[in-house]
């Protein structure tokens, strides 16, 4: 490797980092590569573990290394490089809220993913987007410019006419086009929440959510999830404890449980939240893959108190980042308001693709097909968990996720953490917690779960835990 002089003016610390740098570039060390741990470098080189641990900790602070917990530190791929040919990179098998937001997008070279939060390319209404492009084409699209404040018009109509036919009665004033759900969420949090402020979430629930609330300084109360919807007992008692603004919900095909909340719990929801003075923001982006006709807050509430959330990211394609929000008008201006100031308008192009798409004549037809694939790969993937004795949470049979667990897992971070090494993105459950402690659940996209080496990593795990207990 190389050689210490501890006669030198040159610190030992330097030395070291010196010396892992000049192998590093040279490629003696290339990208992924393990390093001596630090004990063993240590030794072998008669110095203080501390100074390896002040070297190391300086070499990752300057992007050379990283370190994985529990693994070791490893060369880190610096810009510009190329990974080998044959070489599959490996990410950084950290699972925490910055994860999720950053490498969950960043890592997609893994092969399989369950745990992800969106559907195969070739499930999405990729036909319908290529035509929708090629009619923008033809017909000379202005690329120029900006788009309306309130979002491309022949859409918003379009929105408000789907709409009415869940009883949802709003005008295209009402809707405002955002880029993806995850911007209509962001401008209803910065418009209801002060820092301070107790704010009601799912829990489990949208980490991307808590992580958006938490930065505003909002002080989160988890409402548990059951198999059946809302535990109510439990809602009542933090409205009555905490005075929350806001409850941010996903009563239909809720992520990660895939637990839908029945009629009699919505209009309950609604007396609770008309008692107590709390704004509901309702995240409906799973509606267009329930193959039930169910009401939703806002159709029972028609706005006086919900905010009402949709997206088409699951079912046209999430790279057009097209969502919307729908409240009432004094709101809605509002949160106008603050679309322009953060980021004036959203793209007018992706809009009219957006629209292209949605009245080229297969879009009903996609979305039949879209739900039967979904509902087969239910009845495929829930019986293969079970076979190997896990509990699932719930079986709605519609809907793109299963929240499970094993007895023998317990701890689905480090599961999670095996499972990245070998080329597996899994959903770990502390994600998707307000308290985010260790926890054995396990979030399944069916559409991603089909997959023989899914099963054979997790029966391998299940037979270590086994035979660590025998032990």
């Amino acid at each position: 490797m190389f050689t210490l002089n501890p006669d030198s003016p040159t610190p030992l610390v330097s030395q070291i980092i010196d010396g892992f740098r000049r192998l590093i570039g040279e490629q003696s060390l290339r990208p992924g590569a393990k390093l001596p741990s630090i004990r063993a470098f240590a030794a072998s080189h008669g110095v203080s573990v501390f100074t390896v641990v002040e070297a190391y900790d300086r070499l990752v602070a300057q992007g050379w290394l990283t370190s994985r917990a529990n693994a070791g530190f490893f060369v880190k791929r610096r810009p510009g490089e190329v990974a080998s040919i044959g070489e599959t990179p490996r990410p950084d098998p950290r699972f925490d809220a910055r994860w999720y937001l950053k490498q969950i997008f960043e890592n997609r070279n893994l092969e399989l993913k369950p745990g992800c939060g969106w559907m195969p390319n070739d499930w999405l209404f990729e036909d319908g987007m290529r035509r929708s492009l090629r009619q923008l084409a033809t017909d000379g699209a202005e690329l120029g410019g900006y788009g309306l404040p309130h979002g491309h018009m022949a859409l918003r109509l379009l929105i408000a006419e789907g709409l009415a036919e869940h009883q949802i009665a709003v005008a295209a004033d009402n809707v405002l086009l955002t880029q993806g759900s995850s911007q209509a969420l962001d401008l209803a949090a910065r418009r209801l929440v002060r820092p301070g402020d107790a704010v009601l979430v799912d829990d489990p629930g949208y980490p991307n959510l808590m992580f958006m609330l938490r930065f505003l300084g909002a002080r989160l109360i988890g409402v548990p999830r059951t198999p059946t919807g809302y535990d109510l007992a439990a809602l009542e008692a933090a409205l009555v404890e905490h005075k929350p603004k806001a409850f941010f919900t996903q009563p239909r095909l809720q992520s990660p449980t895939n637990s839908v909340a029945p009629l009699p719990q919505l209009y309950r929801l609604l007396q609770l939240a008309e008692a107590h003075d709390v704004t509901l923001v309702e995240n409906d982006i799973y509606a267009d893959l329930d193959p039930e006709p169910r009401p939703s807050l806002a159709s029972l509430d028609q706005l006086k108190r919900v905010v009402y959330v949709g997206s088409f990211s699951k079912t046209i394609s999430p790279n057009i980042r097209v969502g919307y929000v729908v409240a009432r008008p004094d709101l809605l201006d509002e949160l106008a308001q603050l679309k322009m100031v953060s980021g004036l308008t959203s793209s007018d192009l992706t809009e009219r693709l957006a629209f292209g798409a949605l009245t080229e004549g297969r879009w009903r037809k996609h979305l039949k097909s879209l739900r039967d694939r979904l509902a087969a790969a239910h009845g495929r993937v829930a019986p293969r968990l079970a076979e190997l004795g896990f509990e699932l949470f719930h079986e709605p049979k519609a809907g793109m996720y299963l929240w499970a667990r094993h007895p023998d897992l317990t701890d689905s971070g480090e599961l999670s953490q095996q499972a990245v090494l070998a080329g597996i993105m899994l959903g770990p459950g502390h994600l998707f917690r307000v308290d985010p402690h260790p926890t054995g659940w396990l979030r399944f996209n069916v559409a991603f779960s089909d997959d023989a080496r899914l099963y054979a990593f997790l029966a391998r795990q299940i037979e270590l835990q086994e035979r660590g207990a025998a032990a």
